[in-house]
């Protein structure tokens, strides 16, 4: 006897749920039977699931749990829409067996529609004791017969290998388990590439639609967001898209690429609701004859539907505001830098942002509320659209220029009311002239000198375009080019494209231990006022369990001039991230230090257990002292350079 199920059903596809589980079970459209892999238990074929620990408890790991509701419900069934809701509900018989949470997973099918929603309430009531949310995402897991094609931007898409590649002998671990070098695999045309689910990772901003295709019959299965208000960590925090299994994520909490702070923690006496979703599980099909991969396209254009669609007026709860629950904000946000232009500069292609207040740049590690984002035209108009009612500080950060943006005062959002913000203006931080400067300000490293990846450990999608740092092994590939010393660059000749290695590592001696390294910046000062400070400014693109010491002049000095003391837990090294969490450091240089001639800064990262410490570094600028003789257009004319 079967067990009891839920059915939704509009004539295209039909949904299978496990009884009062939620647990999606089947998937039919198309003709095929069920989309979802067959041969897995019932229970790990679709779901919600979630990574908690106790409070009090350090790091990003905890108990994983594949969330099932225990009691079912219609919340409207109409010929135009169905919506269903299977809750698990919290109470004290249930402390340390699991979260603290009311959760009421909800799935929504429409008429014509050929997909389904899904969306999901958490609640922690006030009285209830504390935990750590180290994680929570929807998971479809595909059948490995059928879908073999997987896509998630124009030029981030391939065939993938079958999961059973990646288990010995036909596949061989490597630094990691997530990485697995394809020995022997089903499709020999694999062979030789290492296959890892972090290769095919996206900042959130990037995550509107990913999947895979079936080419016979062609079909395709997609995972659309329409708008990212619920995800943590700002446009830029990363996170897993679709990879070998064949598997399909939408992660909402997540510590990749950011390490605890990216952890929402709850205290007892904390209540806190959030709705994670909808999301858009889109079906689609091509005719015999058509290019099966033609389904991207579609999946594409279905994609911007439910994006103008956003906020979706059909969901049921009432923890959905609608588009008239909502404001919007707008504005011009302008960068003033006396040192580059007497002018107001526009923030062309400025980030800017809704999130709950705190101080400037906090958005990137906030991860319990709602952040709402935009990008500036080039003339620095923004407009920031369908914001939940509630305070907010506007925050902001422009490709070019160091720094973060805040808007002091609070703003309150109500209910249908447009906010005009007027002009906004933007003074990074700047004391004196550009007197040199290395990479982009841009928050990334993909500026700087990328090497080709180890011959035996490729992945044949990142060879030729410009993701070409998410090739595994990169990190040993520093070693192998300066073998006698470290890195030398020299202001003037030398070219970060070509002579800046991506990230500073650690390198690996012969008895399998690890040492800092020390990365030389020489540069040439034709007068220097011994009696002011110059400023030396150090943007940071990622940091991973490293430090980073700064010296002028003389490495053999015990105490550095200064030090970061120990940053960051992206590993973004690892994870062929090309940045992770952004730091900025600004460093008094005494003129006393300098010398008329050839100076030399000493950059050292000593931490040194494992080949994944180091740090990222997103551009690095030194300043002269306020009253230097370098000209404006001398400095506008080194920046443009």
């Amino acid at each position: 006897m079967s067990p009891p199920a839920v059915v939704l059903d509009n004539g295209i596809l039909e949904v299978t749920f496990s009884y009062p589980g939620g647990i999606v079970t089947g998937i039919r459209y198309n003709d095929i039977d069920n989309l979802l892999e067959v041969l897995n238990d019932e229970l790990n074929r679709g779901y919600w699931d979630l990574v908690w620990n106790a409070p009090g408890s350090t790091g990003t790991r905890g108990i994983f749990d594949v969330i099932q509701g225990t009691s079912f419900n219609v919340i409207v069934e109409n010929e135009d829409q169905v919506e269903i809701s299977f809750t698990r509900t919290w109470d004290s018989s249930l402390e340390g067996k699991l979260v603290p949470l009311n959760i009421d997973k909800r799935f929504v099918m429409l008429r014509g529609s050929s997909g389904f929603y899904t969306y999901s309430i958490y609640e922690h009531l006030e009285e209830w004791p504390g935990f750590n949310l180290g994680e929570t995402r929807i998971a479809f897991k595909l059948r490995k017969d059928k879908f073999h094609y997987m896509a998630i931007a124009d030029n981030r898409q391939r065939y993938m290998p079958l999961p059973d590649d990646r288990v010995p002998p036909r596949g061989q671990p490597l630094a990691y388990p997530e990485a697995v070098l394809l020995v022997n695999p089903v499709e020999p045309d694999f062979k030789g590439e290492v296959d890892d689910k972090y290769q095919y990772s996206c900042d959130n901003k990037d995550i509107n639609v990913h999947g895979w295709i079936c080419t016979d019959p062609p079909v395709g299965f997609w995972h659309i967001t329409p708008s990212a208000e619920f995800r943590t960590g700002g446009p830029q925090k990363q996170n897993l898209t679709s990879h070998v299994g064949p598997t399909t994520l939408s992660v909402f909490v997540s510590a990749h690429y950011s390490g605890e702070d990216l952890v929402p923690k709850f205290n007892a006496g904390e209540a806190w609701k959030k709705v994670f979703g909808p999301v858009f599980v889109y079906c689609n099909s091509a005719f015999d004859g058509d290019d099966p991969l033609s389904l991207w396209d579609d999946a594409k254009m279905q994609m911007s539907v439910e994006t103008e669609s956003w906020p979706y007026s059909f969901p049921a709860s009432d923890d959905f505001p609608k588009s008239d629950q909502r404001g919007n904000v707008s504005g011009r946000l302008l960068v003033q830098d006396e040192y580059i232009s007497d002018d107001y500069i526009s923030a062309s292609g400025a980030y800017v942002g809704l999130a709950p207040p705190g101080d400037a740049g906090s958005w990137q590690r906030e991860c319990k509320d709602y952040q709402f984002w935009t990008s500036a035209d080039e003339d620095g108009y923004f407009s920031i659209t369908a914001v939940r009612a509630g305070d907010y500080n506007l925050y902001a950060w422009v490709p070019g220029f160091i720094g973060d943006y805040r808007y002091d005062v609070v703003v309150n959002i109500t209910p249908g009311f447009d906010i005009d913000m007027g002009d906004l203006v933007y003074e990074p931080p700047r004391n004196g002239p550009t007197l040199w400067e290395i990479g982009i300000p841009d928050r990334s490293a993909a500026e700087f000198y990328v090497p080709d990846p180890n011959p035996k450990y490729i992945n044949k999608l990142y060879l030729d375009q410009p993701d070409r740092f998410r090739q595994y092994g990169l990190w040993e590939r520093y070693a192998e080019l300066y073998p006698d010393g470290d890195l030398v660059y020299t202001v003037g000749s030398s070219d970060y494209t070509k002579d800046w290695f991506f990230v500073q590592v650690t390198r690996k001696k012969d008895n399998n231990t690890y040492q800092g390294s020390t990365w030389q910046i020489k540069f040439e000062l034709d007068d220097v006022n011994q009696s002011s400070t110059y400023k030396l400014r150090v943007a940071i693109a990622s940091a991973n369990l490293s430090e980073l010491q700064v010296r002028i002049n003389d490495p053999s000095t015990n105490r550095p001039l200064f030090s970061s003391g120990l940053i960051g837990r992206d590993n973004s090294i690892a994870r062929h991230g090309i940045h992770g969490l952004y730091w900025l450091f600004n460093v008094d240089v005494p003129g006393a230090r300098l010398v008329s001639g050839d100076n030399t800064i000493f950059l050292t990262q000593p931490r040194s257990t494992s080949p994944f410490q180091g740090i990222m570094y997103d551009y690095i600028r030194f300043e002269g002292p306020p009253d230097s003789t370098t000209s404006k257009k001398e400095t506008s004319r080194l920046l443009e350079k």
